[in-house]
Order: C-alpha cells, then structure tokens, then sequence
C-alpha cells in the first residue's frame, strides 16, 4: 500500500507540474509574460496557484525548454525575444529539420508518409478554423497542428535526441509564431501552396524539392 500511496503522490505532482508549466507557456507565448521579465515565485503563485516546490520545479521544466532562463542562481526571467534571437532560434531549428526531413526521406515507408499527409491535412484544417475563429483557443491548436507537423516530417530519422532539439527550438519560436497570427501577418495562400509543394515532393522522394519547402515555411516564421 505503501508503494501504491507514494507512486500516486509523484503522479500528483507531475501533473501539476505539467499544468502549470502549460499555463505559463501560454502567456509566455502570448505575450503576457513580456520578453526578459523577472519570474518571481510568489507572483506566479499568486497569478497560477502551486506551491514553492511545485513552481520551481515548472520552471526548471521550462528553463529546459529554453523559454525560461535562470538569472545567475538568483531566479529566473522570460528569454530575450529580439530579432537576433530568433534568427539565431530559426537557423538552428531549420539545420535540425532539414537533417530529421532527409534522414525520413532515407528511412522512412508508407506509414511514415500516412503520418505526413494526415499532418498536412490537419494544419489546412487548423489554418481554415483560426482564420475564421481567430481567438487564443484556435492559435494554440493551429499552432499544435504546425507542431505535429515538423515532428511528423522529421519522425523517421532514427534519433530521439534530434527529434528532441526540433520540439525544444520549434517551441522557442512558438512567440514570434503567433504574434504574427495575430498581426494578420501570415499569408495563408502561401502557406498551403508550400505544403502542397512539400506533399508531391515528400511522396516523389524528392529531396533537394522537399527541403527547399521546408526551408521556405521556416523561414516565414520570421514574417519576410
């Protein structure tokens, strides 16, 4: 019984940990967490609930995640969101996809290629309900949709370890992803007929096609 308590209690425990890390992501996503602002505890508690253990261990959580950093052991703040940063965040990712994209062109079948085609169909989906619905519910679910779809195309490679730097970079540029959503920045049409180019190149095994689609939709997300 004894066992069955503690093991309950650390379920507990990551899950409120997980939740309250999904709430700080969002607002740091968002916006309402500004760019280099100081993250007290006690503010956080106040504004998310959760104990002190509970909220540092969430933002150690998100410190791995690169959205959070800490301040030279005195705490921590929101990461910088200047353009260098995120042309630094979008060179790396893109080096990152563009290894997981060729090495799933090498490896991967048809299951790998279903998981694609069902990815890009979930994003014209997202990209037709945030246009019509444009509030914070439907940006977090497209930008899911646009999540799972460069995990999907980079599912194959055979590394854990680069499909793990593609979510943590993908996330770190997740900010300027929608604050451009949210400017009207994002030229939809573009958009699709990008994926409509990755799609046929993906299916033809078109590396060099693929990769030059993938390097056009990433580097959008600096909103040229």
């Amino acid at each position: 019984m004894d066992i069955v308590f503690f093991s309950g209690r650390k379920n507990d425990d990551d899950t409120v940990v997980e939740m309250l890390a999904s709430a700080i992501r969002r607002d740091i996503s968002f916006g309402v967490l500004r760019p280099n602002q100081k993250l007290k505890i006690t503010d956080l508690r106040q504004a998310y609930g959760g104990s002190n253990h509970s909220m540092r261990e969430t933002l150690r959580v998100l410190s791995s995640e690169g959205v959070v950093e800490a301040i030279n052991q005195r705490g921590f703040r929101v990461t910088s969101a200047t353009e260098d940063d995120l042309r630094d965040i979008l060179f790396v990712r893109l080096e990152v996809e563009k290894l997981g994209l060729t090495r799933s062109l090498e490896r991967g079948g048809v299951a790998w290629e279903s998981r694609v085609v069902a990815a890009l169909h979930a994003v014209d989906r997202a990209d037709t309900t945030v246009q019509d619905n444009p509030d914070d519910l439907t940006a977090l679910e497209w930008d899911e949709a646009c999540r799972e779809l460069s995990m999907a195309l980079i599912a194959d490679s055979g590394s854990p370890r680069l499909m793990n730097m593609a979510a943590q970079f993908y996330g770190q540029s997740r900010r300027s992803r929608l604050a451009l959503l949210r400017e009207g920045r994002i030229d939809f049409a573009a958009r699709k007929a990008r994926r409509d180019n990755l799609q046929t190149a993906i299916i033809a095994r078109d590396e060099a096609s693929a990769v030059s689609a993938l390097i056009e939709e990433i580097g959008a997300d600096l909103g040229a």
